[in-house]
């Protein structure tokens, strides 16, 4: 539920370092575990559209207010006494959030400090990847809630764990550790809660320092070979590949190993 102080800008907090190269998007209803309502759904898809445009950014970090959760799901006190229509109209906004999670072009990574639990598990496995603190928790227990998964819980989480592993956790509800949830590969990190922020930063920085082009080439052809037969997917890579052939960057990027320095690349797509 919402404080007499709660605005829809305030549920979503962007703060731009570096010269703008990198954005940390922080997730900020930390006195309900930063549970996502309508008005966060809605801040959340203006964030990430404004920032995929924003020509200065090289990478995104997503994260959640506090040291108890990154986010601990839907509100389920704005939830309560929802009709279907409601509850059907709310959800279209987390989904289009999702969405805009999964395809955003740009780098996006989550740091994972405490809870991430129901849409908030599904919110950080939407992102690039996962980097967490010690006290991080990860899981679906919405059909404890007489609900399931409607983010991408039920396909991120067998294509994370084994099998079994996931469709247990899917059906019993239970949370795993940051541990655990490393052993599985479901987090590429697990530092202090203390290094969280800072770990983060780093890996955004030496993301920074690439060519932004190159970059979300890279990821494009990532995502969307993914699925598909080896060869269709090299046939992707490719397609990405030769888009870089003439691109200021690696022109750049070749004459600044030669002329032995730092090479200056463009923001530009």
């Amino acid at each position: 539920m919402a404080t007499t102080t709660e605005t829809v800008e305030s549920t979503v907090l962007v703060e731009r370092r570096h010269q703008g190269q990198v954005v940390v998007l922080t997730l900020n209803r930390p006195h309900v575990l930063n549970a996502m309502n309508t008005e966060m759904g809605i801040r959340l898809n203006q964030v990430l559209e404004e920032v995929s445009e924003d020509p200065r950014v090289r990478a995104v970090i997503l994260t959640g207010a506090g040291e108890r959760a990154f986010c601990a799901g839907g509100d389920l006190k704005q939830r309560q006494g929802m009709t279907a229509e409601q509850w059907i109209h709310q959800h279209r906004i987390f989904e289009a959030a999702h969405h805009k999670l999964r395809w955003f072009r740009k780098p996006i990574f989550a740091a994972v400090n405490g809870i991430a639990a129901g849409g908030g598990c599904e919110m950080a496995m939407s992102t690039d990847f996962i980097v967490c603190s010690d006290n991080a928790r990860f899981g679906q227990p919405e059909v404890s809630r007489g609900i399931m998964p409607g983010a991408g819980g039920t396909q991120f989480l067998p294509r994370y764990l084994p099998r079994g592993r996931a469709l247990e956790l899917l059906m019993t509800g239970e949370l795993i550790g940051a541990d655990e949830a490393y052993r599985w590969g479901l987090v590429n990190r697990v530092v202090p809660l203390a290094d969280l922020m800072g770990t983060a930063e780093e890996l955004a920085l030496r993301i920074a320092a690439n060519s932004p082009a190159a970059v979300q080439q890279a990821k494009r052809a990532a995502k969307l070979g993914l699925e598909q037969p080896i060869e269709q997917a090299i046939e992707i890579e490719l397609e990405c590949y030769r888009l870089m052939i003439d691109h200021p960057d690696r022109y750049e990027g070749v004459a600044a190993f030669n002329e032995h320095r730092q090479p200056r690349f463009q923001d530009r797509y």
